[in-house]
């Protein structure tokens, strides 16, 4: 078998350069939101959130990824007002009490990407891929901020209805897709060393498109940049486990449904093994970075993958 070779990557942010490939770097995820997939507003009050993001940075994580709006499937937007008043609070205490700590802004909008960089926040993670807000891009030049761009196949209202691509589309499309973002940030005057990017698991792509896309996701390293892979407790990962009770993969914590066209489910706090699983898989294609739920469990991961690239 043939692992991939990460290119060697100076990640210039927004006051210091991070380099990239020589390991794993692990994001933690932190949703300041009431309707999170994965944590149901578990961190919605400043406090707990601010505990939450100084409890993974001490666990080891390399950045926090900070996110006021949840892009759940189904998931309706908030204002930018709503989005700060949640997430610079938690910026800004975070740093007063771990002061060299790299923190991402998870949103798509340029008013609050300015203002979250203007507290101290080092990247702006868009996942729209610069396609939902036509200020962003501006907005980040000028910031001269760290970016991830990741690749989105519409909006969270249209993910449960919309069709699945054909198997062999997913990797091409992913990958056309990302090279547009990447232009836009390019002609915006963004430089390439700032530009991080994300196939975008599980955002527009139904549940078993996910997997032809984490099998070529290497693919995706054509394009020239570094690649961050956010896996953790994904939908496509519990529908797999729901699918195989013969195996003993937790089928009584399986969500039940009365409609055939909703599989059944493992609940995204059981999906922490898979997590795992994926997650090294995604480093072995080629990402740089992994964005998680659990930065411990992830490290560890991280350090077998990362031991097993070193040994080629």
């Amino acid at each position: 078998m043939v692992f991939v070779q990460r290119p060697r990557f100076t990640w210039q942010l927004r006051t210091r350069s991070i380099a990239l490939g020589e390991r794993t770097l692990v994001m933690g995820i932190l949703n300041v939101t009431p309707d999170s997939f994965a944590e149901d507003g578990a961190y919605l009050q400043a406090t707990a959130a601010v505990e939450h993001g100084v409890s993974m940075l001490d666990q080891g994580g390399d950045l926090i990824d900070i996110g006021g709006e949840s892009t759940r499937p189904g998931a309706s937007p908030i204002s930018t007002q709503e989005e700060q008043s949640r997430v610079l609070p938690v910026i800004e205490a975070i740093l007063r009490e771990r002061p060299a700590s790299v923190l991402s802004i998870d949103t798509y909008h340029a008013e609050t990407a300015r203002a979250a960089i203007a507290a101290g926040a080092e990247i702006v993670n868009d996942v729209s891929g610069f396609k939902w807000d036509p200020d962003l891009p501006r907005a980040c030049a000028d910031l001269r901020c760290g970016l991830i761009l990741m690749h989105t196949r519409g909006r969270p209202n249209e993910w449960r209805t919309q069709p699945p691509f054909a198997q062999n589309e997913v990797v091409p499309l992913v990958k056309s897709g990302l090279a547009q973002s990447l232009e836009r940030a390019l002609a915006a005057g963004i430089d390439r060393s700032r530009v991080v990017l994300d196939p975008g698991y599980g955002f527009g792509k139904a549940y078993d498109n996910n997997y032809p896309l984490l099998a070529h996701q290497d693919e995706l390293l054509e394009l020239g940049q570094p690649l961050l892979a956010g896996v953790s407790r994904k939908s496509f990962l519990g529908r797999t486990l729901a699918r195989a009770p013969e195996r003993n993969l937790s089928p009584a914590s399986a969500a039940s449904t009365n409609s055939p066209e909703i599989p059944p489910d493992i609940p995204p706090q059981a999906r922490g093994n898979a997590t795992l699983a994926a997650t090294t898989a995604a480093i072995l294609a080629g990402a740089s970075i992994v964005r998680v739920h659990e930065v411990r469990p992830a490290l560890e991961a991280a350090s077998i993958a990362d031991a097993i690239l070193s040994a080629r």
